[in-house]
């Protein structure tokens, strides 16, 4: 199910009751849940992942990532449908929903050709700009899309199991980049506008709650949590917005 997922939590939500599934319009499940920890992924320090934002919009949560000192980038369906008003960041802070600092938000620019799948890509401006420090740190863009292989890192606070609970503590894991035709293969409608990232066998992966967040090599940013059947299925990797192909919009909309 599309990681289309904003996580849809409502204010309990954020107490820890369960999201909704992600979900990819007009199509059912394909396979049954895994159960247990299906992220896979293990607690991080903010300091290893200075670039990742906690972002809200009005009762719900994504990711977001700091691309400069007024900028942070996210997904076009963490901002769809919510004004800048209904929206706030927090940087700086392991810890889902406190300490760090907080910044509103004067805009919000989606991609023009998102359609609820493609071109799944946002640039926030921020009206109190972010203080570097070695907790707070703007990612670098890369320009070229990682091969297939590549060891790439997922980060957020999102579920560490399908249709499980959302993680206090910042969490991250290490996936690979996974052929763009494989990936078509499971979905049937991946573009050039995306890349997937996963692992053999399943198990690793973003969930719900981590849309909009950072994929990295290293300290750059390949993709932005996007969708994906289930969390970690076997044979269904994480979609990402290709940072690589969008990048030439992300300069002309934002000036990073």
């Amino acid at each position: 199910m599309l990681r289309t997922a904003l996580v849809v939590l409502l204010v309990a939500a954020l107490c820890g009751a369960t999201p909704l599934p992600r979900h990819l319009p007009g199509r059912k499940p394909l396979r049954p849940r895994l159960e247990g920890r299906i992220v896979g992924g293990s607690t991080v320090s903010i300091s290893q992942y200075p670039w990742q934002l906690y972002y809200t919009m009005g009762n719900y949560m994504c990711g977001a990532s700091i691309i400069s000192s007024t900028w942070a980038l996210s997904a076009a369906h963490c901002a769809e449908g919510y004004s800048p008003s209904q929206m706030l960041l927090r940087a700086g802070t392991s810890t889902r929903g406190s300490g760090g600092s907080t910044h509103n938000i004067a805009a919000a620019h989606m991609h023009g050709s998102y359609d609820g799948n493609d071109y799944d890509i946002a640039v926030l401006q921020v009206s109190n700009a972010f203080s570097f420090s070695s907790n707070v740190q703007a990612v670098g863009l890369t320009s070229s899309e990682p091969s297939a292989g590549t060891s790439v890192t997922v980060s957020g606070w999102g579920d560490t199991s399908y249709e499980g609970s959302v993680s206090n503590t910042l969490r991250a894991v290490t996936v690979q980049i996974i052929d763009r035709n494989t990936c078509n293969r499971s979905y049937g409608s991946i573009t050039s506008r995306m890349i997937c990232a996963g692992v053999s066998g399943g198990g690793k992966d973003a969930c719900q709650g981590d849309s909009g967040g950072p994929l990295v090599s290293g300290s750059t940013q390949v993709g932005v949590v996007s969708s994906g059947y289930g969390c970690g299925w076997d044979g269904y990797p994480g979609i990402y917005a290709n940072v690589a192909n969008l990048r030439s919009w992300i300069k002309q909309t934002s000036g990073v």
